[in-house]
């Protein structure tokens, strides 16, 4: 169990410090300068502008809370939380630091490790990539995801969701990083194969969709593909990104049909032809919303007050069919997206996207 921390008066030296009992925390003053970022440290930026007001904080009102630090080499102490602390003590030219010293920590200590994830997630500071780098060494260390995110105040799913981004692709990283790429959309992206997260990001970037939420179903709709792709043994290619344009332009129906038998494309001929007449029919809904939408409250009070239910029961029913209209526009959305994937891809079997992969490479090379 650790302890609370005890002052300490006289000089020790970090590797004295280092000799006594693990789990011992002691308050002590230290030089700026003896102290250095752990290298395992999970944060890597530091935003200058909050770093700037947390040291004229810092120079007004002197340091409020101590840093957590432990034994080094050669004299030093490596930093286990307070690093931002510590670097607006420079800026502010503060030359010692309150710290907590804790003693018999060696290097890649789990434990350590957490207190520095769960201290920079805490303060909301690290970047989506930083919390996923670090929640998977958490996991590395053999915390369950469950423990990792009750160790930093989060549900598992948020864990969860922050790992998978370790499947992005580096540029569609540095995408992300630069606020280019929604974080929400980015995990939609991570299930990608890499080849296809960089086509798509350039679409993106090119403003080919109306809104994230239909670029979250296209990303999802290619990811649909390239798992029934690979079922058949053949690999998911996105086009480039003007051919992807023209896809979503004109929604790409007929191309659908190239890998369906002639018994499925008649069957798809007859279902089509039934579901255009019942959407055909949603025009006497509109005429009917149409009316109440125009017509004066006094009125419609009127006339719908008496009746079995009366108003509440008649604005219920709407607001059934408004929920209705919702999902069913998602639908359609989603349905869309599959669309343009299926239209503005391509097949090639792993082989060819190997040999296709490896040309590309010689050729940025040569």
């Amino acid at each position: 169990m650790t302890t609370a921390p005890t002052t300490e008066s006289q000089e020790t030296a970090p590797q004295q410090e280092k000799a006594k009992g693990a789990g011992k925390i002691v308050a002590r003053t230290i030089p700026v300068s003896a102290i250095f970022p752990d290298p395992e440290q999970p944060r890597e930026h530091f935003d200058e502008d909050k770093l700037n007001e947390l040291a004229a904080s810092m120079r007004k009102l002197g340091q409020l809370e101590s840093i957590a630090v432990r034994p080094g080499p050669a004299n030093t102490y490596l930093l286990i939380a307070g690093e931002r602390r510590w670097r607006a003590a420079q800026i502010a030219g503060i030359t010692k630091l309150r710290a907590n010293v804790h003693l018999g920590v060696a290097d890649g200590d789990p434990m350590t490790l957490a207190k520095q994830v769960a201290e920079n997630v805490a303060r909301a500071d690290m970047t989506p990539m930083e919390e996923a780098k670090a929640f998977q060494r958490l996991v590395d260390a053999g915390y369950s995801i469950e423990e990792v995110a009750e160790m930093c105040g989060k549900s598992p799913a948020y864990v969860g969701w922050r790992i998978d981004l370790l499947q992005l692709a580096p540029a569609v990283q540095e995408a992300m990083a630069k606020g280019h790429l929604p974080v929400n959309l980015a995990w939609y992206v991570a299930k990608l194969a890499h080849d296809n997260q960089v086509r798509f990001l350039s679409r993106w970037v090119r403003g080919d969709f109306p809104a994230a939420r239909d670029a979250e179903a296209f990303a999802q709709a290619c990811a649909a593909e390239e798992k029934r792709q690979g079922e058949q043994g053949a690999m998911f290619v996105l086009a480039d990104a003007d051919e992807a344009a023209q896809a979503l332009a004109d929604d790409g129906q007929e191309p659908l049909f190239a890998d369906l038998s002639n018994d499925e494309q008649e069957r798809i001929t007859v279902e089509r032809k039934k579901l255009l007449g019942k959407i055909d029919r949603m025009s006497e809904i509109g005429t009917v919303l149409s009316e109440i939408a125009t017509m004066e409250p006094g009125e419609l009070a009127l006339l719908l007050a008496g009746a079995p239910g009366g108003l509440a029961a008649q604005r219920q029913r709407i607001t059934h069919l408004q929920s209705l209209a919702v999902k069913a526009n998602k639908s359609l959305r989603d349905a869309q997206m599959a669309a343009a994937v299926r239209a503005g891809g391509t097949q090639a079997t792993p082989e060819a996207a190997m040999e296709a992969t490896q040309d590309s490479a010689v050729i940025n090379h040569a």
